[in-house]
């Protein structure tokens, strides 16, 4: 039974090249090592060669380093429910890691409890189209007239934790950092119409353990703030506290203040944009180009309410 109120920390993990190759400060590579050493199995997403989200299963670290790293994209489960309840029958220990919807959903699959299953979801912004993100792949292979062979959806180690820039890494050697994937990201047009209802936007999950980027953590934990990574780690259950209790070893771990820990999607669900049903006509009528400069940060309105962001941003500081 999950409590009402999790128990909070910030968290990095003490092997600072485990925290370089993380999103946010490792708790996830620390929990899924734990696991793996005791013959258990990590269930993940992923991007295949062809740059889609899907659900793996790893008894490796090899293909568990897959899962590290953000996929601002719709994940796909395939058999992922039915293959994690064989290796729960089975007896292995099995941690599965996806959003909020993907813990219940598998929970509502198994129909009980298991001791052997460790839950982890994400604080989760929304659910990308993956058709968007197709759509914009494409655009930036043709204006750049090479294909693309690797994606960085949130580029750390170039500009550091607290930005949001994607990074394209071409065949011809050419590289492409880019906000205007990020730029639609966030202005939820692109979303799943249900993420605009989602039950999950509070302080309460589904999971045993849930995991987000620290923002806040200036004020929260203060001599954590080094622009490398932080996770926010909530602690839900007696089971979740068992399994965080047991890494603790491996990171630099403080107890903070759920006061001082809450962002937008411990909240509410964002609310649906004004313009998303325009914004879905333009995307099935125009060229991505158009879609770009109109909803990607690329137009000239877009620059001058960028501008004055920044402005407002050094005035307030």
């Amino acid at each position: 039974m999950n409590w009402n109120k999790p128990e909070v920390f910030a968290v990095q993990h003490k092997d600072e090249k485990v925290r370089a190759s993380s999103r946010s400060g490792g708790i996830f590579t620390a929990l899924s090592d734990y696991v793996l050493e005791q013959d258990g199995v990590v269930y993940g997403c992923v991007l295949t060669e062809g740059f889609e989200a899907v659900h793996v299963r790893a008894d490796s670290t090899h293909v568990r380093e897959r899962m590290r790293g953000s996929k601002y994209i719709q994940s796909r489960m395939n058999d992922t429910y039915k293959n994690v309840k064989y290796d729960l029958e089975a007896g292995r220990n099995v941690l599965f890691s996806g959003t909020s919807c993907q813990v219940a959903g598998l929970k509502g699959y198994l129909r009980r409890e298991y001791e052997n299953l460790l839950c982890i979801d994400i604080v989760c912004h929304g659910v990308p189209s993956p058709k968007v993100w197709k759509a914009y792949l494409a655009w930036q292979e043709k204006k750049n007239r090479s294909k693309v062979k690797k994606v960085d959806f949130r580029n750390k180690k170039d500009f550091g934790w607290r930005e949001h820039i994607e990074t394209l890494y071409l065949s011809n050697g050419q590289t492409v950092n880019s906000k205007a994937f990020t730029t639609l990201f966030y202005g939820h047009s692109i979303l799943r119409p249900c993420c605009y209802e989602c039950p999950y936007k509070s302080v309460t999950h589904p999971g045993d353990i849930t995991i987000a980027d620290y923002w806040g953590i200036e004020k929260a934990a203060p001599e954590f703030d080094d622009n490398k990574g932080v996770s926010l780690t909530l602690i839900n259950n007696e089971k979740g506290k068992e399994f965080f209790d047991a890494i603790k070893d491996q990171v630099k771990c403080k107890e903070t203040r759920l006061e001082d820990s809450m962002q937008p999607p411990l909240i509410a669900p964002f609310p649906e944009p004004e313009n998303r049903m325009n914004f879905w006509v333009d995307f099935e009528n125009r060229n991505f180009d158009y879609i770009v400069k109109k909803y990607g940060g690329k137009g000239i309105k877009n620059k001058i309410k960028n501008a004055l962001r920044r402005i407002k941003r050094k005035l307030i500081k």
